[in-house]
Order: structure tokens, then sequence, then C-alpha cells
């Protein structure tokens, strides 16, 4: 395969920077991206309220429009990824960035002008969607490519850091912003944020690669070896298991947290918002403290360790009652937040070390449609069982699931290692 860890592709990073914190194109990709997570998060509260506020949707109707937010995953997740190997992925990110924000205004054009209807606002969310498809494929693809091998680490926790942050902070600032502002305001203001995060994109400097263009265009042929290396390599394989095993599970819980706490406990509406928050201050702190700690444990073994010992936290959750008990729900959200968030950082890094620059597209897009495709069955099973038994029921269901997501790279050849195999990956 293509250079190993040691290869061409540490050497492009400026050998004058240390630390990221000297390498100013990678903070116009960490500004455009931080930016641009805040503008999807935004962007996917506004929608909702201004379906019900303007155009009185029903509650089937909302649903079809959350789902229309995330159903491009599915749709065109796999032919993104081999689109993005095929191109330039900081002009394809500066391309979705000024495509999301045009699509945008037509939504607050329309609002202010009194013709926006269900079906624009439906046909809009969903080419939202499918353009953030691309940027988010896009931008993992182009981390390695900017910063060299030796700079992933501290460039996923910083990553992982602004996530974290639009995660907690960003619905919570869409809901304030259609208070104030009006949705349909709120939407022209998600959509400036997309030129500014453009914008900094554009600032990057650094000339990128052309990629490798094959003789003949096989999209089903370049599709079947990006799902060929997240399936046909031991460690990839359990990586992606695990992840779609957590999400499953952990969307289990985020769809019965809010119904157990408000409903079954008789929180407040601020109170359930408080505590819930703590899933995000976890996060936080995994970003600031998850390179530390991936780069003396290893990302191999960060990669398993970090849901080991954080993950059956999650047990605390329908342990929690009224009074201070409730404080065990805080807790196991905190960590369960803080471990994720971990893992995350080195379970990214791994497979960007591990992956040649002509596949990186096409991994991150086939591991990607593998470990989100899980969530609305998480959802929909979540709602069944409380349905059946209670929210109570459901978080037991829950939190058992997402301790157990790790056996799948206890088992793996992960367990073995302790970071990147010196050798990279073997031929597939």
């Amino acid at each position: 395969m293509e250079a190993g860890p040691d290869g061409p592709r540490a050497a492009r990073a400026p050998r004058h920077v240390v630390t990221l914190r000297g390498h100013a194109d990678f903070r116009m990709l960490w500004a455009g991206n931080a930016v641009s997570q805040f503008g999807t998060r935004i962007g996917g509260v506004a929608a909702p309220l201004l379906a019900v506020g303007v155009l009185a949707a029903t509650p089937f109707e909302v649903g079809l429009l959350n789902a229309a937010q995330t159903v491009g995953l599915l749709l065109i997740g796999l032919p993104a990824g081999a689109w993005v190997d095929r191109t330039r992925k900081r002009g394809l990110m500066v391309s979705m960035d000024l495509c999301r924000a045009a699509l945008l205004v037509t939504i607050a054009v329309a609002s202010w002008a009194g013709v926006l209807t269900l079906a624009q606002l439906l046909v809009v969310t969903l080419a939202v969607g499918v353009a953030t498809v691309f940027f988010d494929v896009a931008h993992l693809a182009y981390l390695p490519v900017l910063v060299g091998r030796d700079q992933l680490l501290e460039g996923n926790a910083k990553l992982q850091t602004s996530q974290s942050v639009a995660t907690t902070a960003g619905p919570a600032l869409g809901g304030w912003a259609v208070g104030v502002l009006g949705a349909a305001n709120t939407m022209l203001a998600t959509s400036a944020g997309f030129l500014v995060s453009a914008f900094q994109l554009n600032r990057i400097t650094s000339v990128e690669p052309a990629p490798d263009r094959p003789a003949t265009r096989d999209l089903v042929g370049e599709i079947g070896e990006g799902l060929r290396l997240v399936f046909g390599v031991p460690t990839l394989r359990a990586i992606a298991c695990c992840t779609a095993t957590a999400n499953l599970f952990l969307t289990f819980l985020i769809t019965l947290n809010v119904l157990f706490l408000n409903r079954e406990l008789g929180l407040s509406t601020a109170t359930t918002g408080l505590v819930l928050a703590a899933s995000g201050v976890g996060g936080f702190l995994g970003g600031i403290t998850g390179r530390a700690l991936v780069s003396r444990v290893g990302r191999a073994r960060s990669s398993w360790l970090s849901l080991l010992l954080t993950q059956p936290f999650a047990l605390l959750l329908p342990l929690t009652a009224p009074g201070w008990r409730v404080g065990l729900f805080v807790v196991g959200w905190f960590v369960v937040g803080f471990g994720s968030t971990v893992y995350n950082i080195a379970q990214v890094t791994f497979r960007q070390a591990v992956c040649p620059d002509r596949l990186l597209g096409r991994m991150n897009a086939s591991n990607r449609v593998v470990v989100w495709g899980t969530m609305p069955l998480g959802g929909i099973t979540a709602g069944v069982v409380a349905e059946v038994a209670d929210a109570r029921t459901g978080l037991w269901v829950g939190a058992s699931g997402l301790a157990l997501a790790v056996l799948w790279l206890l088992l793996s050849p992960l367990r073995t290692l302790r970071d990147v195999p010196a050798e990279g990956l073997p031929q597939i």
C-alpha cells in the first residue's frame, strides 16, 4: 500500500512547526470547521421551529424534517467518499459551504415573502444535509494531507473539542436565536456563518497535492474498495462495529433522557437541560485532555481503554431517582461524554494514520455510513421499549449495550497494540 506512518505524507507538515499553534493553515481549517459545526446544529434547531411556528407542521411532518437532516448520509455517503478521493478536499469544502449558505438564504427569503412551503423546507433541508455529508467527509480526509501524520493527534483533539462545544451549545444558541431574531432571520444568520467558514478555508495557503485519478472511473468499484478497507482489515472492522454499536445504544439513551428526567422524575425543563449538559462538559474536558492521554497511552490502546473505563458509568443513569440521586445521572452522563470524546480522538487518529491518502475519503465515508446508520434504529427501538415498558427500562437497555460495545475492540488485534503498526495496513 502507499506511504506508511513515516512516509511522504508526514513530511508535508512544515518542519519548523512543533505544535499546531504555529500552523496558520490548520488554524484556518479549525476555525472554518468550528463555524460549520455550529451552523449545522443551529440550523438543525431553527428548521423544525420554523416548521412549527410558521407552517403549523404536524408532529409527523416535523419527524420528516428531522429525518431529512440526516438521511443524506445514507443516500449519498458511499458515493461521496469516492468523489472526495477524486478531488481536492479544500475546494470541495469551500463549495459545500457556499452551497449551504445559498440554500438557507432561499428559506429566509421565502419566509419573509410569505410563500414558504413545507415542501421547500424539506427539499432545502435534504440538500443542506447532502452538502454537509460532502463537507464532513472531505474535512476528515483533508486533515492528514494538511498537517501530516505527526500532527494528527493534536489536530483531532482540537477538532473534537470544538465539535463538543458545538454539540452542547449549538442547539441552545439556535433556540435563543430563534426566540430573539425569529426563525427566518436565524436561517439567514446561519447562512452567513457558512460564508465565514468558506472565507476561513479559502485563506489556507498550503498547496494540496492533486489526487490520483484512475484512468477509467468505476464508481461501484471505488466504493467497494473503501468498504473492503473498512471491513477487510480487522482493526478497522472492529472500530467500525464498536462505534456502530455504541451509537445504537447511545441513541437509545439520548432518545429517552428527556422523557425520563422530565416526565418520570418530574424535573423542570431548565433543570433537565442543565443535567443533560453534563455530557457536553465531559466532552469538552475530554477534548482538551485527550491529546495528552492518547499520546501517553497510545492510539490503539486508548481506543479500547477509553471505553472500558468510562462507558459502564452509563449504568448510573437508570439508577437515578428524585433528590440527591439526580447526581448519579450527572456523573454518569459526564463520564460517558468524556470517554466518548477521548475514544473519538484516538480512533479517528488511528484510522487516518493507517489509511493511504487515495482511500481517505472512501474509508471515512464507509465508516461514517456504518456507524451513523444504526442511529435511526436506536431511536425507533428506544421508543418501542419505552412504550411497552417505561423509560427507565429503556435506559437499562441502552446503558448495558453501551457498556458492552467495547467487546468488539477487546476481541480484535487492537487489544494487543499500543499504537499504529509500523508496517501500516496489510494488502487487501
